[in-house]
């Protein structure tokens, strides 16, 4: 499906945080959302499916305004990875991934065959599955997102969104993560709409980059036309250069601050 929001505007007081964004999510594909802190990156996320229901304008599904399906309906097709994220501390790895099945479930069901099979699956893409029984709060930060991925993959979405899904983690389970993510892109054609603070992992792992600042959108792209030593200066207030690789893939480097 189809996700595209239209003259999105969002205000805390007097402060606008989003101000007439309108951008369309292109199905299949790996798009990354970009800018300064405080831009409304993860207001956007959260306006996409929902979670933030105090805006303006229109969040649409194949056309459809968003409001006019039920939460559940939403759930079957949207699953977030939020920032901050809480479960009971004896709660195991394959109990917090049957969690993603609840939208697919009516009250009071046991577990479906399906979802048995959606749970197995999500833990073998995220490679947890010798970790199924381990409680959650016993894994180390990389294992610990993977697990959280794991649930929002077992909702099995058609669109994936991500806000900020390598934060805290080394740069081992930083890759980990992002190659797993572009696996399920890739291999189950999942739409991932990413909040990434690495300009580099997106340059490397979007189709498409979308830079937010100051509320409006900045620019949207192709990754190598998005993120030039011009716009970076322009968007972060840095100075950077561009270096190739040992594998002849570019990167961004930001060299100095301006201010």
């Amino acid at each position: 499906m189809r996700l595209a929001a239209k003259n999105i505007c969002f205000k805390i007081g007097e402060k606008k945080i989003l101000d007439d964004v309108s951008v369309n999510f292109d199905e299949n594909k790996k798009i990354s959302i970009i800018g300064p802190n405080g831009a409304g990156k993860s207001t956007l996320l959260k306006i996409l499916c929902l979670l933030n229901e105090n805006f303006s304008g229109r969040v649409t599904l194949d056309g459809e305004d968003i409001k006019n399906f039920g939460r559940k309906k939403i759930s079957q097709v949207i699953a977030i990875l939020p920032q901050e994220k809480n479960a009971p501390n004896d709660t195991t790895v394959k109990q917090l991934a049957n969690f993603g099945r609840f939208p697919h479930r009516k009250i009071f069901s046991d577990t479906s065959l399906e979802d048995e099979k959606a749970v197995e699956w999500a833990l073998e893409v995220t490679k947890l599955k010798k970790f199924e029984n381990r409680q959650v709060s016993s894994l180390s930060g990389g294992e610990r997102q993977r697990a959280w991925l794991a649930m929002t993959l077992a909702q099995k979405p058609k669109i994936l969104l991500l806000d900020e899904p390598t934060t805290y983690l080394d740069i081992a389970h930083q890759l980990e993560v992002m190659e797993i993510i572009n696996s399920v892109n890739k291999n189950f054609g999942i739409t991932v709409i990413s909040v990434l603070h690495d300009i580099n992992h997106a340059r490397i792992y979007s189709d498409e980059i979308i830079v937010i600042k100051n509320g409006k959108i900045f620019s949207a792209g192709e990754p190598k036309k998005i993120l030039t030593v011009s716009s970076v200066e322009k968007i972060f207030e840095v100075k950077a250069d561009i270096f190739k690789n040992s594998s002849g893939i570019e990167m961004v480097i930001p060299m100095k601050c301006f201010s």
